[in-house]
């Protein structure tokens, strides 16, 4: 097997291409997913408890003091970088895939959501994000009454 010196333009011309694509048919993605995450960079899973919501975020590479969480308004943002390491002029590179910079990603949980009760905790370059329910948005059984 050989291996092909890696050159930027065409991975950039990809990824440009990968970015106008979804950006012309779903032009609110860009603004609610930011760009690095059209590029797989900072995936999350958001799922729903009975009395809570949880979002997990893959952050590899990222030290703790590089996120920050922020809520407002209904808007969950999480924002970070990842630092780009240095590249060796006299290293030739065959393959460069990983990203680096800011990214941010928000997301709007309505005011549903009880904003003193979000919890979050980072391991192992995973973010997992715990937002409890408001009363009010949990379920509440209602009874019939026969008249």
């Amino acid at each position: 097997m050989s291996l092909i010196q890696f050159r930027r333009n065409p991975t950039e011309a990809c990824r440009d291409l990968n970015e106008e694509f979804f950006t012309s048919f779903f032009p609110a993605m860009e603004k609610s997913l930011g760009r690095n995450a059209l590029q797989g960079f900072s995936a999350l899973d958001v799922s729903e408890e009975k009395e809570s919501y949880t979002i997990k975020v893959d952050l590899p590479g990222i030290k703790k003091e590089g996120v920050h969480l922020s809520f407002e308004s209904g808007i969950l943002t999480i924002e970070g970088e990842r630092k780009d390491e240095t590249v060796e002029k006299d290293r030739n590179y065959h393959r460069v895939e990983r990203t680096y910079g800011r990214f941010v990603r928000s997301l709007n949980l309505g005011t549903g959501v009880d904003s003193d009760k979000i919890q979050a905790n980072y391991k192992d370059g995973v973010l997992e994000v715990i937002v409890a329910k408001s009363e009010r948005a949990k379920p509440k059984a209602i009874d019939i009454k026969v008249a």
